[in-house]
């Protein structure tokens, strides 16, 4: 257990659910105090901070970004992503006040390091609709700058809901068959990808099971089964990187999706610290020379 990480979490939530609150580009007040909060906490942490701005439906949006130099292996990139606004009518504290809390710390528990392979953090824009797969999808944006200047991600991982842990029989739910597969309680956490992605989770299960004794799930899969596809790594997918989905499952699990009632009282922070603690680790060991 990890108490300092469990408080630094919820303070992160209550910041961008509770202090912020439904920030996207019908609020933009709230979306730009959101981008400020993170640029200011990674800044106090030492890192530069860079930013990829345009203009979605007439409002400036910004995804930030931070890296670890690799040693030795620079060119040789692991990205995590998060992004930061909240659907229309929600404060967001799992979607996605919870990736973006373990993004900010994961820069905290390896500021200092020095790997051989660049680790680089990115906070999303625009992620929810009416941006989502069609319109100037922060991710997209960046996937697709990526790919323009030849970035050699090795992996990308999309932290999409983190916080969200339960372990009442029944509380977990799946897509249609795949329930005679998995737990049906939803006290661990989930690791999907694309077919094309499935040796990228299956490297990036192995670090987190070797630094890590939280429960996990591991799903490849076709990309039109829903869900698999609903977040930032589809932007990587289709740029030609291998990415990856870490989730507490969202809908399958977590009633107040998409609602009002997503608070920050509503999450599990002992186990959500768990999750970032394990995170943390086996990006480490990926970015480490092979």
């Amino acid at each position: 257990m990890n108490p300092l990480l469990e408080q630094r979490l919820q303070s992160h939530v209550n910041k961008l659910a509770l202090d912020i609150g439904e920030r996207n580009v019908y609020r933009p007040t709230a979306l730009h105090a959101t981008a400020d909060y993170i640029r200011t906490t990674w800044q106090q942490l030492g890192y530069e901070v860079h930013t990829q701005g345009y203009y979605a439906k007439g409002v400036w949006s910004e995804n930030l970004e931070i890296e670890i130099t690799g040693s030795t292996s620079p060119g040789e990139i692991i990205l995590a992503g998060a992004h930061y606004d909240s659907v229309t009518g929600s404060p967001g504290a799992d979607d996605n006040a919870s990736g973006i809390a373990a993004l900010l710390e994961i820069a905290r528990l390896l500021s200092g390091s020095q790997p051989a392979r660049t680790l680089r953090l990115v906070a999303f824009v625009n992620e929810e609709p009416p941006f989502f797969y069609f319109g100037a999808m922060g991710s997209k944006i960046y996937a697709q700058a990526a790919r323009a200047r030849n970035d050699d991600i090795r992996m990308m991982l999309s932290l999409e809901m983190l916080g969200y842990y339960s372990d009442q029989p029944g509380s977990q739910a799946y897509p249609p068959c795949l329930r005679w597969f998995y737990p049906d309680h939803g006290n661990f956490i989930g690791f999907v990808s694309n077919l094309k992605s499935r040796q990228a989770l299956k490297k990036f299960a192995r670090a987190f099971a070797a630094r890590s004794d939280f429960p996990f799930e591991t799903l490849t899969s076709p990309a039109f089964v829903p869900g698999v596809a609903w977040s930032d790594q589809i932007s990587f997918w289709h740029a030609g990187y291998q990415a990856i989905m870490v989730t507490d499952t969202a809908f399958y699990r977590n009633p107040h999706y998409h609602r009002a009632s997503d608070t920050p009282e509503k999450l599990s922070y002992t186990p959500m610290a768990r999750v970032v603690d394990g995170l943390a680790n086996a990006l480490a060991t990926l970015v480490k020379a092979q």
